[in-house]
């Protein structure tokens, strides 16, 4: 069974902080490099942090030294620190393996959280 439930999202001004987090189906999480995507509407989604099973990490440029990615094997799950936001952080976020999981022949994803940053 695909489990990708994400939270934590929420409105929070410039500057602040959220902590997403991810739970994740076990025999995907174990074996697995994950990630944090985001979408702006009408866009496609863009990977912005990334996690090995060894736990070596990569950032997209717009947010290395603000989100750090970490995984707890112990909880099946991956998440964000998302520090000193901005308003361009907006988006819904997603969890994901890398590559993107695939069923029936589709792309899985899960319903995302919500993360809006304005003041």
């Amino acid at each position: 069974q695909v489990q990708l439930v994400e939270s934590g999202g929420h409105l929070v001004p410039p500057g602040g902080s959220l902590r997403l987090s991810c739970v994740v189906s076990e025999n995907i999480f174990r074996y697995n490099t994950m990630g944090w995507y985001r979408q702006v509407s009408g866009k496609a989604r863009d990977l912005v942090a990334q996690i090995t099973i060894g736990s070596i990490m990569k950032y997209a440029d717009a947010v290395r030294g603000r989100f750090t990615i970490s995984r707890d094997r112990a909880k099946n799950s991956v998440f964000l620190q998302m520090n000193s936001l901005k308003t361009e952080d907006t988006g819904v976020y997603y969890c994901n393996t890398i590559p993107v999981l695939i069923t029936n022949s589709r792309e899985y994803w899960g319903h995302g959280t919500q993360v809006t940053v304005s003041s």
